[in-house]
């Protein structure tokens, strides 16, 4: 039985190689470009689900799990702001601290006290923020909401040790 196994895992890695190398060969489509994400790409791919993740920890009283999405989504922020410093003429960077510093600094301080009221006013104030950003960018019709359910089935907000 294990001879099988690996028969099949070097079949496997032969089969990937010589794809590999066939094509490395062929020449590239010469009208294809690119793919670029768009700002809505962005934010629905990088920010939509690490603000949800964060108010949902958060609500689950997972402090750890909370301050990593907090980390994570001011990263996402950050690398968007540099990947795209302008929308609409704005620059992205000063939108978001304006919009979200007071806000990430409050949470982060209810994070670290494990206080879940004044992580919910924080949280609140940071969707606000959001929609603050969006009205600014002339897009008030993309509004963000506290989560009242999870997106995430195949995660446990619940806190571990």
């Amino acid at each position: 039985m294990k001879n099988a196994g690996l028969l099949i895992a070097f079949c496997a890695v032969g089969l990937l190689a010589s794809r590999g190398a066939s094509s490395q060969n062929a020449s590239p489509a010469p009208d294809v470009a690119p793919y670029t994400m768009t700002m809505g790409d962005l934010m629905n791919t990088f920010i939509q689900p690490r603000h949800a993740k964060l108010g949902l920890a958060g609500h689950a009283h997972n402090w750890r799990l909370a301050a990593y999405a907090l980390l994570e989504l001011k990263e996402a922020l950050t690398s968007i702001a540099k990947s795209k410093p302008r929308f609409s003429g704005m620059p992205v960077g000063e939108l978001v601290d304006a919009a979200l510093k007071t806000p990430f600094a409050a949470i982060d301080t209810a994070i670290k006290g494990q206080d879940s009221d004044k992580f919910a006013v924080a949280y609140a104030q940071l969707t606000d923020g959001c929609n603050a950003c969006h009205a600014t960018l002339d897009h008030p019709y993309v509004v963000i909401k506290v989560p009242d359910a999870s997106a995430f089935p195949n995660q446990d907000f619940s806190p571990r040790q």
